[in-house]
Protein backbone atom coordinates (compact mmCIF):
# COMPACT_ATOMS: atom_id res chain seq x y z
CA UNK A 1 0.00 0.00 0.00
CA UNK A 2 2.82 2.30 0.54
CA UNK A 3 4.00 1.79 -2.86
CA UNK A 4 1.10 2.54 -3.94
CA UNK A 5 0.55 5.73 -2.40
CA UNK A 6 4.08 6.79 -3.35
CA UNK A 7 3.62 6.51 -6.66
CA UNK A 8 0.48 8.16 -6.89
CA UNK A 9 1.93 11.24 -5.42
CA UNK A 10 4.65 11.18 -7.81
CA UNK A 11 2.53 11.03 -10.25
CA UNK A 12 -0.79 12.44 -9.62
CA UNK A 13 -4.40 10.79 -10.86
CA UNK A 14 -5.13 13.53 -13.24
CA UNK A 15 -2.25 12.78 -15.50
CA UNK A 16 -1.96 8.87 -14.99
CA UNK A 17 -5.81 8.94 -16.74
CA UNK A 18 -5.00 11.01 -19.29
CA UNK A 19 -1.64 8.75 -20.59
CA UNK A 20 -3.55 5.77 -20.34
CA UNK A 21 -6.51 7.23 -22.11
CA UNK A 22 -3.96 8.71 -24.97
CA UNK A 23 -2.21 4.49 -24.83
CA UNK A 24 -5.58 3.50 -25.64
CA UNK A 25 -6.27 5.63 -28.32
CA UNK A 26 -2.99 5.36 -30.19
CA UNK A 27 -3.65 1.38 -29.76
CA UNK A 28 -7.16 2.07 -31.41
CA UNK A 29 -5.46 3.73 -33.90
CA UNK A 30 -3.12 1.07 -34.43
CA UNK A 31 -5.59 -1.45 -34.92
CA UNK A 32 -7.49 0.82 -36.91
CA UNK A 33 -4.26 2.78 -38.76
CA UNK A 34 -5.83 3.47 -42.54
CA UNK A 35 -9.09 4.77 -41.03
CA UNK A 36 -7.39 6.71 -38.32
CA UNK A 37 -5.15 8.38 -41.07
CA UNK A 38 -8.27 9.09 -43.20
CA UNK A 39 -10.18 10.63 -40.34
CA UNK A 40 -7.05 12.54 -38.81
CA UNK A 41 -7.22 14.03 -41.90
CA UNK A 42 -10.56 15.39 -41.92
CA UNK A 43 -9.71 16.80 -38.54
CA UNK A 44 -6.58 18.50 -39.00
CA UNK A 45 -8.74 20.59 -41.50
CA UNK A 46 -10.87 21.80 -38.52
CA UNK A 47 -7.92 24.57 -37.91
CA UNK A 48 -8.32 26.01 -41.04
CA UNK A 49 -11.24 28.82 -40.92
CA UNK A 50 -13.93 29.88 -40.67
CA UNK A 51 -13.65 26.89 -37.93
CA UNK A 52 -9.89 28.14 -36.97
CA UNK A 53 -9.37 24.91 -33.89
CA UNK A 54 -5.78 25.14 -34.16
CA UNK A 55 -5.65 22.98 -30.94
CA UNK A 56 -7.43 20.46 -32.74
CA UNK A 57 -5.51 20.15 -35.87
CA UNK A 58 -2.23 20.20 -34.06
CA UNK A 59 -3.84 17.16 -31.97
CA UNK A 60 -4.91 15.54 -35.27
CA UNK A 61 -1.52 15.90 -36.88
CA UNK A 62 0.22 14.93 -33.77
CA UNK A 63 -1.53 10.98 -33.62
CA UNK A 64 -0.82 11.06 -37.33
CA UNK A 65 3.00 11.42 -36.43
CA UNK A 66 2.11 8.68 -33.95
CA UNK A 67 0.96 6.55 -37.08
CA UNK A 68 3.93 7.36 -39.03
CA UNK A 69 6.01 6.46 -36.13
CA UNK A 70 4.54 3.07 -35.98
CA UNK A 71 4.60 2.16 -39.81
CA UNK A 72 6.59 -0.44 -40.45
CA UNK A 73 8.00 0.08 -44.21
CA UNK A 74 8.53 3.89 -45.97
CA UNK A 75 5.75 2.32 -48.17
CA UNK A 76 2.85 2.40 -45.55
CA UNK A 77 4.11 5.33 -43.91
CA UNK A 78 3.53 6.87 -47.18
CA UNK A 79 0.01 5.14 -47.82
CA UNK A 80 -0.99 6.86 -44.08
CA UNK A 81 0.39 9.70 -45.72
CA UNK A 82 -2.16 9.48 -48.96
CA UNK A 83 -5.16 9.26 -46.72
CA UNK A 84 -4.12 11.69 -44.52
CA UNK A 85 -4.34 13.63 -47.10
CA UNK A 86 -7.30 12.70 -49.04
CA UNK A 87 -9.73 13.68 -45.77
CA UNK A 88 -7.37 16.73 -45.24
CA UNK A 89 -7.91 18.31 -48.74
CA UNK A 90 -11.87 16.75 -49.16
CA UNK A 91 -12.88 19.05 -45.96
CA UNK A 92 -10.42 22.05 -46.91
CA UNK A 93 -11.54 22.23 -50.68
CA UNK A 94 -14.96 21.47 -49.54
CA UNK A 95 -15.48 25.22 -50.56
CA UNK A 96 -14.99 24.08 -54.57
CA UNK A 97 -18.25 22.25 -54.77
CA UNK A 98 -20.50 25.22 -54.55
CA UNK A 99 -18.92 26.79 -57.76
CA UNK A 100 -20.67 24.21 -59.78
CA UNK A 101 -23.49 25.68 -58.79
CA UNK A 102 -23.04 28.35 -60.77
CA UNK A 103 -22.01 26.75 -63.97
CA UNK A 104 -25.14 25.85 -66.39
CA UNK A 105 -23.27 23.46 -68.57
CA UNK A 106 -22.54 21.07 -66.27
CA UNK A 107 -24.30 19.58 -63.08
CA UNK A 108 -24.11 20.78 -59.97
CA UNK A 109 -23.72 17.54 -58.06
CA UNK A 110 -20.04 17.04 -60.34
CA UNK A 111 -18.77 19.48 -57.70
CA UNK A 112 -19.09 17.36 -54.79
CA UNK A 113 -17.26 14.60 -56.76
CA UNK A 114 -14.76 16.99 -57.99
CA UNK A 115 -13.63 17.61 -54.34
CA UNK A 116 -12.12 14.48 -53.44
CA UNK A 117 -10.99 13.89 -56.74
CA UNK A 118 -8.73 16.66 -56.46
CA UNK A 119 -7.59 15.40 -53.31
CA UNK A 120 -7.07 12.20 -54.78
CA UNK A 121 -4.23 14.11 -56.16
CA UNK A 122 -3.39 16.56 -53.49
CA UNK A 123 -2.66 13.70 -51.38
CA UNK A 124 0.28 12.64 -53.10
CA UNK A 125 2.13 15.68 -50.54
CA UNK A 126 1.71 14.45 -47.37
CA UNK A 127 2.45 10.91 -48.52
CA UNK A 128 5.91 12.20 -49.87
CA UNK A 129 6.40 14.18 -46.67
CA UNK A 130 5.53 10.77 -44.47
CA UNK A 131 7.28 8.15 -46.66
CA UNK A 132 10.05 10.35 -47.06
CA UNK A 133 10.35 10.99 -43.29
CA UNK A 134 10.15 7.35 -42.52
CA UNK A 135 13.13 6.56 -45.00
CA UNK A 136 15.45 9.45 -44.40
CA UNK A 137 14.75 8.35 -40.73
CA UNK A 138 14.85 4.72 -40.75
CA UNK A 139 14.02 2.91 -37.81
CA UNK A 140 14.47 5.36 -35.64
CA UNK A 141 10.95 6.88 -33.71
CA UNK A 142 11.82 9.60 -31.21
CA UNK A 143 13.16 13.59 -32.10
CA UNK A 144 15.08 12.29 -35.04
CA UNK A 145 11.45 11.39 -36.91
CA UNK A 146 9.91 14.49 -35.52
CA UNK A 147 13.12 16.85 -36.89
CA UNK A 148 12.50 14.75 -40.11
CA UNK A 149 8.82 14.71 -40.52
CA UNK A 150 9.08 18.70 -40.04
CA UNK A 151 11.55 19.39 -42.77
CA UNK A 152 10.02 16.69 -45.66
CA UNK A 153 6.45 18.49 -44.66
CA UNK A 154 8.18 22.02 -45.58
CA UNK A 155 9.84 20.29 -49.01
CA UNK A 156 6.10 18.76 -50.20
CA UNK A 157 4.04 22.24 -49.12
CA UNK A 158 6.81 24.01 -51.82
CA UNK A 159 6.74 21.29 -54.03
CA UNK A 160 2.75 21.45 -53.96
CA UNK A 161 2.58 25.36 -55.08
CA UNK A 162 4.91 24.78 -57.84
CA UNK A 163 4.48 21.43 -59.69
CA UNK A 164 1.78 21.05 -62.53
CA UNK A 165 1.15 24.78 -62.12
CA UNK A 166 0.77 25.04 -58.32
CA UNK A 167 -1.59 24.81 -55.67
CA UNK A 168 -0.92 26.48 -52.50
CA UNK A 169 -4.48 26.75 -51.00
CA UNK A 170 -4.33 26.13 -47.07
CA UNK A 171 -0.69 25.89 -46.18
CA UNK A 172 -0.81 23.66 -42.91
CA UNK A 173 0.99 27.00 -41.15
CA UNK A 174 -2.12 29.35 -41.61
CA UNK A 175 -3.81 27.87 -38.61
CA UNK A 176 -0.81 30.06 -36.81
CA UNK A 177 -2.91 33.05 -37.39
CA UNK A 178 -4.29 34.91 -34.70
CA UNK A 179 -7.70 36.88 -34.47
CA UNK A 180 -8.16 39.64 -36.50
CA UNK A 181 -6.44 42.32 -34.07
CA UNK A 182 -3.45 40.35 -34.09
CA UNK A 183 -1.25 38.09 -35.48
CA UNK A 184 -0.70 35.34 -33.59
CA UNK A 185 2.24 32.58 -34.31
CA UNK A 186 2.33 33.80 -37.80
CA UNK A 187 4.19 36.85 -36.84
CA UNK A 188 6.98 34.07 -37.12
CA UNK A 189 6.64 33.91 -40.97
CA UNK A 190 9.13 37.01 -42.01
CA UNK A 191 11.44 35.25 -40.63
CA UNK A 192 10.35 31.15 -41.79
CA UNK A 193 8.40 32.13 -44.75
CA UNK A 194 5.34 30.52 -45.23
CA UNK A 195 6.17 26.82 -46.03
CA UNK A 196 8.65 26.79 -42.89
CA UNK A 197 6.09 28.11 -40.80
CA UNK A 198 4.05 24.69 -41.88
CA UNK A 199 6.76 22.64 -40.84
CA UNK A 200 7.21 24.57 -37.51
CA UNK A 201 3.26 23.32 -36.86
CA UNK A 202 4.21 19.99 -37.61
CA UNK A 203 7.00 19.97 -35.25
CA UNK A 204 5.23 21.79 -32.76
CA UNK A 205 2.53 18.52 -32.81
CA UNK A 206 5.23 16.28 -33.09
CA UNK A 207 6.62 17.63 -30.57
CA UNK A 208 4.05 17.64 -27.87
CA UNK A 209 3.35 13.69 -28.77
CA UNK A 210 6.92 12.93 -27.69
CA UNK A 211 6.87 15.34 -24.95
CA UNK A 212 3.28 12.89 -23.68
CA UNK A 213 4.67 9.59 -24.22
CA UNK A 214 7.64 10.89 -22.36
CA UNK A 215 5.57 11.89 -19.46
CA UNK A 216 8.11 15.50 -19.82
CA UNK A 217 5.23 17.40 -18.78
CA UNK A 218 6.95 20.58 -18.07
CA UNK A 219 8.22 21.01 -20.67
CA UNK A 220 4.79 19.99 -22.41
CA UNK A 221 3.14 22.93 -20.38
CA UNK A 222 5.61 25.43 -21.09
CA UNK A 223 4.99 24.43 -24.69
CA UNK A 224 1.35 25.06 -24.48
CA UNK A 225 1.89 28.11 -22.85
CA UNK A 226 3.90 29.42 -25.05
CA UNK A 227 1.21 28.50 -28.07
CA UNK A 228 -1.66 30.30 -26.29
CA UNK A 229 0.24 33.40 -25.49
CA UNK A 230 2.03 33.49 -28.89
CA UNK A 231 -1.62 33.12 -30.56
CA UNK A 232 -3.24 36.18 -28.54
CA UNK A 233 -0.68 38.09 -28.14
CA UNK A 234 -1.41 41.84 -28.93
CA UNK A 235 -0.15 43.28 -31.94
CA UNK A 236 1.60 46.29 -30.64
CA UNK A 237 1.88 49.93 -32.11
CA UNK A 238 -0.23 50.71 -35.11
CA UNK A 239 1.65 53.26 -37.62
CA UNK A 240 -0.16 55.53 -39.74
CA UNK A 241 0.39 56.24 -43.28
CA UNK A 242 -1.20 59.41 -45.42
CA UNK A 243 -2.75 58.12 -48.91
CA UNK A 244 -6.63 57.96 -48.33
CA UNK A 245 -8.79 55.30 -50.07
CA UNK A 246 -12.34 54.20 -50.52
CA UNK A 247 -12.64 50.28 -51.07
CA UNK A 248 -15.97 49.15 -52.30
CA UNK A 249 -17.54 45.78 -52.02
CA UNK A 250 -21.57 46.10 -53.67
CA UNK A 251 -22.20 42.48 -52.67
CA UNK A 252 -23.02 41.67 -56.37
CA UNK A 253 -23.76 37.77 -56.29
CA UNK A 254 -22.27 35.37 -57.99
CA UNK A 255 -26.07 34.51 -60.18
CA UNK A 256 -26.05 38.11 -61.94
CA UNK A 257 -22.71 39.15 -61.93
CA UNK A 258 -22.27 37.41 -65.41
CA UNK A 259 -25.84 38.58 -66.49
CA UNK A 260 -25.37 40.83 -69.94
CA UNK A 261 -28.97 42.60 -68.26
CA UNK A 262 -27.62 42.66 -65.08
CA UNK A 263 -24.48 44.98 -65.97
CA UNK A 264 -25.56 48.54 -65.95
CA UNK A 265 -27.24 47.87 -62.69
CA UNK A 266 -24.25 46.30 -60.87
CA UNK A 267 -22.04 49.23 -62.46
CA UNK A 268 -24.86 51.77 -61.07
CA UNK A 269 -24.44 49.64 -57.65
CA UNK A 270 -21.07 49.89 -57.26
CA UNK A 271 -20.58 53.88 -58.55
CA UNK A 272 -23.12 54.36 -56.12
CA UNK A 273 -20.50 53.36 -53.31
CA UNK A 274 -17.97 55.23 -54.45
CA UNK A 275 -19.02 58.89 -54.82
CA UNK A 276 -16.86 61.15 -53.59
CA UNK A 277 -17.66 62.82 -49.78
CA UNK A 278 -15.29 65.57 -50.08
CA UNK A 279 -14.96 67.61 -53.50
CA UNK A 280 -11.33 67.63 -54.70
CA UNK A 281 -9.91 64.92 -51.88
CA UNK A 282 -6.94 63.06 -53.11
CA UNK A 283 -7.65 59.39 -52.70
CA UNK A 284 -7.06 55.76 -53.93
CA UNK A 285 -10.58 54.02 -55.41
CA UNK A 286 -10.26 50.21 -55.43
CA UNK A 287 -13.03 47.98 -57.39
CA UNK A 288 -13.34 44.53 -57.19
CA UNK A 289 -12.00 41.78 -59.75
CA UNK A 290 -15.21 42.30 -62.41
CA UNK A 291 -15.74 45.55 -61.31
CA UNK A 292 -16.38 46.89 -65.45
CA UNK A 293 -17.94 44.66 -67.63
CA UNK A 294 -16.69 46.83 -70.50
CA UNK A 295 -13.27 47.06 -72.26
CA UNK A 296 -11.56 49.95 -71.71
CA UNK A 297 -8.59 49.98 -73.75
CA UNK A 298 -8.83 51.14 -77.24
CA UNK A 299 -7.44 48.64 -80.74
CA UNK A 300 -9.80 46.27 -80.60
CA UNK A 301 -12.20 45.30 -83.30
CA UNK A 302 -15.44 47.17 -83.32
CA UNK A 303 -17.64 44.11 -82.97
CA UNK A 304 -15.64 43.10 -79.65
CA UNK A 305 -17.01 46.78 -78.81
CA UNK A 306 -20.58 46.34 -80.04
CA UNK A 307 -20.92 43.25 -78.29
CA UNK A 308 -18.84 43.76 -74.58
CA UNK A 309 -20.07 47.26 -73.51
CA UNK A 310 -21.97 48.86 -71.22
CA UNK A 311 -21.00 52.33 -71.23
CA UNK A 312 -20.41 52.90 -74.70
CA UNK A 313 -17.38 53.29 -76.73
CA UNK A 314 -13.77 53.03 -74.64
CA UNK A 315 -13.73 56.98 -74.34
CA UNK A 316 -16.81 57.86 -73.01
CA UNK A 317 -16.61 54.50 -70.49
CA UNK A 318 -13.55 55.94 -69.47
CA UNK A 319 -14.84 59.42 -69.05
CA UNK A 320 -17.68 58.24 -67.19
CA UNK A 321 -15.39 56.36 -64.57
CA UNK A 322 -13.24 59.47 -63.99
CA UNK A 323 -16.64 61.33 -63.23
CA UNK A 324 -17.31 58.63 -60.75
CA UNK A 325 -14.42 58.77 -58.51
CA UNK A 326 -14.04 62.72 -59.35
CA UNK A 327 -11.30 64.99 -58.78
CA UNK A 328 -8.64 63.83 -56.91
CA UNK A 329 -8.67 60.12 -57.38
CA UNK A 330 -7.11 57.16 -59.18
CA UNK A 331 -9.28 53.97 -59.73
CA UNK A 332 -7.74 50.77 -59.72
CA UNK A 333 -10.74 48.08 -60.93
CA UNK A 334 -10.76 44.53 -62.04
CA UNK A 335 -11.28 44.49 -66.11
CA UNK A 336 -10.71 42.46 -68.80
CA UNK A 337 -8.45 42.66 -71.79
CA UNK A 338 -8.16 40.93 -75.00
CA UNK A 339 -5.65 39.61 -77.44
CA UNK A 340 -6.44 39.57 -80.90
CA UNK A 341 -4.64 38.25 -83.88
CA UNK A 342 -5.54 38.87 -87.32
CA UNK A 343 -8.81 40.78 -85.99
CA UNK A 344 -10.05 37.79 -84.01
CA UNK A 345 -9.92 37.59 -80.42
CA UNK A 346 -7.79 34.63 -79.32
CA UNK A 347 -7.63 34.86 -75.72
CA UNK A 348 -8.61 37.32 -72.93
CA UNK A 349 -6.65 38.49 -69.95
CA UNK A 350 -7.99 39.10 -66.21
CA UNK A 351 -6.61 42.44 -65.83
CA UNK A 352 -6.87 45.72 -63.05
CA UNK A 353 -6.56 49.13 -64.85
CA UNK A 354 -5.75 52.16 -63.08
CA UNK A 355 -7.80 55.26 -64.05
CA UNK A 356 -7.57 58.47 -63.14
CA UNK A 357 -10.04 61.76 -62.65
CA UNK A 358 -10.19 62.64 -66.49
CA UNK A 359 -10.52 58.61 -67.71
CA UNK A 360 -7.02 58.19 -69.00
CA UNK A 361 -5.13 54.08 -68.22
CA UNK A 362 -2.37 55.29 -65.66
CA UNK A 363 -0.63 51.07 -66.29
CA UNK A 364 -2.06 47.64 -66.15
CA UNK A 365 -1.69 44.15 -64.36
CA UNK A 366 -3.14 41.20 -65.78
CA UNK A 367 -3.39 38.30 -63.76
CA UNK A 368 -0.22 35.41 -64.35
CA UNK A 369 -1.75 32.49 -61.82
CA UNK A 370 -4.79 31.29 -63.64
CA UNK A 371 -7.05 29.23 -62.10
CA UNK A 372 -7.37 25.41 -63.68
CA UNK A 373 -11.08 24.47 -65.07
CA UNK A 374 -11.76 28.53 -63.85
CA UNK A 375 -10.08 30.71 -66.06
CA UNK A 376 -8.82 28.18 -68.50
CA UNK A 377 -9.56 24.46 -69.75
CA UNK A 378 -6.43 22.51 -69.51
CA UNK A 379 -6.30 19.94 -72.30
CA UNK A 380 -9.54 21.29 -74.19
CA UNK A 381 -9.14 19.56 -77.27
CA UNK A 382 -9.88 16.62 -74.86
CA UNK A 383 -12.03 17.26 -72.60
CA UNK A 384 -14.37 19.89 -74.54
CA UNK A 385 -15.39 17.01 -76.59
CA UNK A 386 -16.30 15.03 -73.50
CA UNK A 387 -18.68 18.12 -72.31
CA UNK A 388 -16.27 19.61 -69.69
CA UNK A 389 -16.51 23.39 -69.31
CA UNK A 390 -15.02 25.54 -67.66
CA UNK A 391 -16.78 27.21 -64.41
CA UNK A 392 -16.51 30.91 -65.61
CA UNK A 393 -18.49 31.45 -68.42
CA UNK A 394 -17.28 32.56 -71.86
CA UNK A 395 -15.32 30.28 -74.98
CA UNK A 396 -11.89 31.32 -74.53
CA UNK A 397 -9.61 30.66 -72.23
CA UNK A 398 -7.60 33.74 -70.26
CA UNK A 399 -3.96 33.89 -70.86
CA UNK A 400 -1.24 34.50 -67.66
CA UNK A 401 0.52 37.94 -67.73
CA UNK A 402 3.98 37.73 -66.63
CA UNK A 403 3.68 38.11 -62.54
CA UNK A 404 4.53 40.71 -59.87
CA UNK A 405 4.81 43.86 -61.27
CA UNK A 406 4.91 47.36 -59.27
CA UNK A 407 2.22 50.50 -60.92
CA UNK A 408 4.08 53.54 -60.37
CA UNK A 409 0.87 55.56 -59.80
CA UNK A 410 2.64 58.66 -58.56
CA UNK A 411 0.92 60.61 -55.24
CA UNK A 412 -1.40 57.14 -55.11
CA UNK A 413 1.52 55.41 -54.26
CA UNK A 414 3.42 51.91 -55.97
CA UNK A 415 0.41 49.53 -55.84
CA UNK A 416 1.20 46.42 -56.20
CA UNK A 417 -1.31 43.48 -57.76
CA UNK A 418 -2.55 40.40 -57.18
CA UNK A 419 -5.83 39.27 -59.12
CA UNK A 420 -7.78 36.60 -56.45
CA UNK A 421 -6.45 32.95 -55.99
CA UNK A 422 -2.62 34.93 -57.37
CA UNK A 423 -2.74 35.82 -53.42
CA UNK A 424 -2.63 32.92 -51.95
CA UNK A 425 0.98 31.81 -53.81
CA UNK A 426 3.43 32.50 -50.62
CA UNK A 427 6.76 34.22 -52.45
CA UNK A 428 5.30 35.27 -55.61
CA UNK A 429 3.56 38.42 -55.16
CA UNK A 430 5.55 41.24 -54.73
CA UNK A 431 8.18 42.82 -57.55
CA UNK A 432 11.12 42.20 -55.51
CA UNK A 433 13.21 44.72 -57.43
CA UNK A 434 10.51 47.42 -57.49
CA UNK A 435 9.02 46.82 -54.16
CA UNK A 436 5.14 47.87 -54.07
CA UNK A 437 3.75 50.62 -51.46
CA UNK A 438 0.95 48.09 -50.80
CA UNK A 439 -1.13 45.39 -52.72
CA UNK A 440 -4.04 45.61 -54.11
CA UNK A 441 -5.84 42.11 -53.72
CA UNK A 442 -9.19 42.45 -56.16
CA UNK A 443 -11.29 39.16 -56.02
CA UNK A 444 -14.70 37.73 -56.99
CA UNK A 445 -15.36 35.30 -54.24
CA UNK A 446 -19.26 35.17 -54.52
CA UNK A 447 -18.46 31.36 -56.24
CA UNK A 448 -16.37 30.42 -53.06
CA UNK A 449 -19.23 29.44 -50.80
CA UNK A 450 -19.17 30.11 -47.27
CA UNK A 451 -15.67 28.61 -46.00
CA UNK A 452 -13.38 29.87 -49.25
CA UNK A 453 -13.91 33.48 -48.26
CA UNK A 454 -12.53 33.22 -44.90
CA UNK A 455 -9.45 30.91 -45.91
CA UNK A 456 -8.89 33.40 -48.62
CA UNK A 457 -8.61 35.95 -46.46
CA UNK A 458 -6.70 34.37 -43.77
CA UNK A 459 -4.18 33.58 -46.77
CA UNK A 460 -3.86 36.95 -47.69
CA UNK A 461 -3.13 38.10 -43.84
CA UNK A 462 -0.31 35.21 -44.19
CA UNK A 463 1.36 37.08 -47.08
CA UNK A 464 1.17 40.96 -45.33
CA UNK A 465 3.10 39.64 -43.04
CA UNK A 466 5.85 37.81 -44.31
CA UNK A 467 5.68 40.69 -46.89
CA UNK A 468 5.52 43.50 -44.32
CA UNK A 469 3.25 45.30 -46.59
CA UNK A 470 -0.15 46.33 -45.91
CA UNK A 471 -3.03 44.74 -48.57
CA UNK A 472 -6.06 46.33 -49.47
CA UNK A 473 -9.17 43.54 -50.67
CA UNK A 474 -12.02 44.69 -52.74
CA UNK A 475 -14.53 41.57 -53.54
CA UNK A 476 -17.42 41.33 -55.32
CA UNK A 477 -19.54 39.75 -52.01
CA UNK A 478 -16.80 40.07 -49.20
CA UNK A 479 -14.76 39.35 -47.04
CA UNK A 480 -13.02 42.42 -48.41
CA UNK A 481 -10.57 44.04 -45.74
CA UNK A 482 -8.04 46.54 -44.86
CA UNK A 483 -4.62 44.31 -43.89
CA UNK A 484 -1.48 46.02 -42.42
CA UNK A 485 1.63 44.64 -42.73
CA UNK A 486 1.30 43.37 -39.28
CA UNK A 487 -1.53 41.15 -40.62
CA UNK A 488 -3.68 42.82 -38.36
CA UNK A 489 -7.39 43.41 -40.18
CA UNK A 490 -8.05 47.12 -39.62
CA UNK A 491 -11.63 47.29 -41.23
CA UNK A 492 -13.34 44.72 -42.99
CA UNK A 493 -16.95 44.39 -44.70
CA UNK A 494 -18.34 40.68 -43.88
CA UNK A 495 -19.70 38.48 -46.36
CA UNK A 496 -23.00 39.58 -48.12
CA UNK A 497 -23.06 42.93 -47.69
CA UNK A 498 -22.72 46.14 -49.52
CA UNK A 499 -20.51 48.58 -48.07
CA UNK A 500 -17.44 50.67 -48.35
CA UNK A 501 -14.23 51.57 -46.24
CA UNK A 502 -12.71 54.89 -46.00
CA UNK A 503 -9.35 55.62 -44.48
CA UNK A 504 -5.91 55.63 -45.16
CA UNK A 505 -3.31 52.59 -46.63
CA UNK A 506 -1.17 51.33 -43.71
CA UNK A 507 2.43 51.97 -44.40
CA UNK A 508 5.13 49.29 -45.53
CA UNK A 509 7.08 47.75 -43.04
CA UNK A 510 10.93 47.84 -43.63
CA UNK A 511 11.42 44.57 -45.93
CA UNK A 512 11.79 41.25 -44.31
CA UNK A 513 13.89 38.83 -44.31
CA UNK A 514 11.35 36.44 -46.78
CA UNK A 515 10.77 39.90 -48.78
CA UNK A 516 14.39 39.63 -49.60
CA UNK A 517 14.99 35.98 -49.71
CA UNK A 518 11.79 34.64 -51.24
CA UNK A 519 11.12 31.26 -51.05
CA UNK A 520 14.85 30.18 -50.56
CA UNK A 521 14.58 31.19 -46.72
CA UNK A 522 12.07 27.82 -46.07
CA UNK A 523 14.26 25.71 -47.95
CA UNK A 524 16.74 26.99 -45.87
CA UNK A 525 15.02 25.69 -42.64
CA UNK A 526 13.89 22.28 -44.39
CA UNK A 527 17.37 21.68 -44.47
CA UNK A 528 17.72 23.13 -40.89
CA UNK A 529 15.24 20.85 -39.72
CA UNK A 530 17.43 17.82 -41.27
CA UNK A 531 20.24 18.71 -40.18
CA UNK A 532 18.90 18.57 -37.01
CA UNK A 533 17.41 15.10 -37.44
CA UNK A 534 20.96 14.39 -38.69
CA UNK A 535 22.35 15.58 -35.65
CA UNK A 536 20.32 13.62 -33.42
CA UNK A 537 20.72 10.60 -35.18
CA UNK A 538 24.21 10.50 -34.61
CA UNK A 539 23.80 12.06 -30.69
CA UNK A 540 21.49 8.48 -30.33
CA UNK A 541 24.26 6.39 -31.79
CA UNK A 542 27.01 8.07 -29.96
Amino acid sequence: MAAKSSKSRADPGGTVVAVKALARTLEWCAGHARLSALVLGVVSATGFQPLGLWPVALAAVALQFALVRGAETVRRAALLGWLFGLGHFTLGNSWIAVAFTYQAEMPAVLGWAAVPLLALYLAIYPALACGAAKWIAHDRRGWVLAFVFAGCWIVSEWIRAGAFSGYAWNPFGVIFLGPFDRPGLASLAPWLGTYALSGVAVFVAAAAFLLVTERRFVPLGLLCVLLAVGMYLPAGAQREGTLRFTLVQPDIRQDVLNEPVQYENNLAKTAALTLPRERGERRLVLWPESGVPDLLRDGYPQRYYDRMTVLGSPEYARARLGRVIGPGGVLLTGTMDLEVANGQAVAAYNSVTALDESGAILGGYRKAHLVPYGEYLPMRELLEPLGVARLVPGAMDFWPGPGPRTLDLGPWGRAGVQVCYEIVFSGEVADRRNRPDYIFNPSNDGWFGPSGPPQHLAQARLRAIEEGLPILRSTTTGISAVIDARGVVRAHVPMHRAARLDGIVPPAAPPTLFSRLGNILPLVWAMIFLALGAIAMRRRHG
